[in-house]
């Protein structure tokens, strides 16, 4: 910008002229920074305040689903709708889910977690809603949805509760050696995994022979 060999009239010239054609572009510079700072600092402050408020209203709704059925539903259309990209509205499914098996209304149940499973970006709680679910449809009789349901391949972590439910779903079905299949495939699985108590499980192969 500068050529070192002029005198210093020269330098501050060629300098004022820079300025003078070029100041708008540095001030739209320094502009657009601060907007872009300031912008994150808002979304930061609104990300936060919205988890609080939906935090709030899960709280909210988990102490009405045991004394206000109607408060208790219009809380988890609030959260279905206003706070449906957050968390917490998958885990309301689950606790609405929990809450219908107590009182027995499978139906509800199975409908909340498939709610559960196409709102949560949490893989997590996605694979838990599908655990959930597939006991669910086996207690509906709907074994076969309840097998097609547990993909062992994707279920991660989990693949060990995976096959254990697979093979309930296969005793309920009758199918004796496909449920030893897995049930020994879950024992195999659950051997990664420290502290997993296999008490049950084993129980359940017994009783198959």
């Amino acid at each position: 910008m500068v050529d070192e060999f002029m005198n210093d009239d020269d330098q501050a010239k060629v300098l004022k002229n820079w300025w003078r054609e070029n100041w708008l572009w540095m001030l739209a510079g320094i502009i657009l920074g601060l907007g872009i700072l300031f912008g994150w600092q808002y979304y930061q402050r609104y990300t936060i305040e919205r988890a609080e408020a939906a935090g709030s209203k899960l709280n909210q709704f988990a102490a009405a689903l045991f004394s206000d059925k109607a408060k208790a539903a219009l809380l988890l259309n609030e959260l279905n709708t206003k706070y449906k990209s957050t968390p917490y509205a998958a885990q309301a499914q689950l606790l609405q889910a929990q809450r219908a098996v107590e009182t027995e209304d499978l139906v509800g149940a199975e409908t909340a977690l498939r709610a559960a499973i196409a709102s949560s970006k949490d893989e997590q709680l996605v694979q838990v809603a599908t655990l959930r679910l597939a006991r669910v449809l086996i207690e509906l009789n709907k074994y076969d949805e309840a097998l097609k349901l547990l993909d062992v391949s994707k279920a991660g972590a989990f693949a060990a509760q995976s096959h254990e439910v697979r093979g309930d779903a296969l005793v309920a079905k009758q199918d004796k050696a496909a449920a030893i299949t897995e049930y020994q495939a879950a024992l195999t699985a659950y051997e990664g995994i420290e502290g997993a108590d296999t008490t049950l499980l084993t129980l359940k192969l017994a009783d198959l022979g």
